[in-house]
């Protein structure tokens, strides 16, 4: 990955507390898994930011580097990664997920 992909992508993370790269927008999911993100963190009542990966190529393959996971929805709290929509899915389920949103 480039050095100004790596700072495209770290510039984001330092600009959005709650940040989750998805397929699709928050007002238009554009797959499941990324409409299930949504809904969680609209049910936790936490702010956060989506950034569409569909729209923008370079950057859908330099976070699959960034964050060595190969899927999406990625969700990142204080620019660390939390992880995809099953963790998510649990962590809401299990309470620890409004935890690291409080963070």
């Amino acid at each position: 990955m480039g050095d100004d992909l790596r700072t495209r992508i770290e510039g984001l993370l330092q600009q959005h507390p709650v940040l989750l790269f998805m397929k699709g927008s928050k007002q238009f999911p554009a797959c499941g898994f990324s409409s299930q993100v949504v809904q969680i963190l609209k049910k936790e009542g936490v702010a956060f930011e989506t950034f569409n990966i569909l729209a923008d190529d370079d950057m859908r393959q330099g976070l699959k580097e960034y964050s060595k996971w190969p899927t999406f929805p990625q969700l990142y709290v204080n620019g660390k990664l939390v992880g995809g929509c099953d963790i998510v899915t649990e962590m809401h389920h299990n309470g620890e997920l409004a935890g690291v949103l409080k963070g």
